[in-house]
């Protein structure tokens, strides 16, 4: 069910223990080959298809589709917000589900740069509102193990608008997708210490703009790319959702 979709009443009568998701997401560049809205067009992809696998046990929240992305305002057309009003932003539609006595909250994430500050609102909010589970999912973490299985770019092929995020969009959009665009991998050297992707993450970090990793934009190797490949990823992303999802509802 979506949250904009029922009416006042409707909201009201339903099982408080229906966990309640909130998408965080991004406006921000994919390089040349995909849009802007990959990041909400991916994180409501999820939730879409949760929503037809359960929906009956799911409430969706309209998306947050502008991020935590200044570390992308090198190329033109990406969009972002301070951390702190992405924070403010995040507590106040929460503390409103908190309101009406829903009991389990999770927050599924799309974008790499939301990540630090809606763990800060997992620990401040949490610890608040004590009445309320919240859980904080991203994407690309919750079935990582599996999802390696189909990796072919290896180690750094996975990263922002790489393999993963252009197989997920030729499965939704495939006619937003510009594959005569996609050009070689360009990410660019970093100690081994510091260096990592969505399926392999770094030992430590240290702060670059996207542009100083990568000069197209696209950190990782979209040529690997394909929708049956998306399809895949869907699969596995959903099953592992869903599980979180039953499990906080029939607990």
């Amino acid at each position: 069910m979506y949250w904009d979709q029922l009416t006042s009443p409707q909201i009201a009568k339903l099982n408080k223990n229906i966990p309640v998701i909130l998408p965080i997401a991004a406006t921000e560049q994919h390089g040349a080959h995909l849009p802007l809205a990959t990041d909400r067009m991916i994180n409501e992809h999820f939730c879409t298809s949760i929503e037809k696998t359960i929906s009956d046990k799911i409430l969706i929240l309209p998306t947050i589709s502008v991020g935590c992305s200044e570390h992308h305002t090198d190329f033109v057309g990406s969009l972002s917000v301070q951390h702190s009003t992405f924070l403010n932003q995040m507590t106040d539609i929460s503390s409103c589900v908190a309101k009406y006595d829903f009991k389990n909250l999770i927050v599924l994430n799309s974008h790499g740069g939301n990540q630090s500050i809606a763990g800060t609102f997992l620990e401040v909010f949490g610890f608040r509102n004590p009445e309320i589970r919240i859980a904080l999912v991203t994407w690309w973490r919750i079935a990582a193990d599996k999802l390696k299985a189909l990796n072919e770019s290896g180690k750094g092929g996975t990263g922002h608008a790489g393999e993963f995020e252009t197989a997920l969009m030729l499965v939704m959009a495939p006619h937003l997708v510009h594959l005569e665009q996609i050009t070689e991998k360009a990410n660019q050297p970093n100690f081994d210490w510091a260096d990592g992707d969505l399926l392999y993450g770094s030992k430590a970090a240290i702060y670059k703009r996207m542009k100083e990793l990568t000069p197209s934009g696209v950190f990782g190797d979209a040529s690997f790319g394909t929708k049956e490949k998306g399809e895949q990823i869907t699969k596995l992303v959903v099953e592992a959702l869903v599980k979180i999802i039953l499990d906080l509802y029939e607990s």
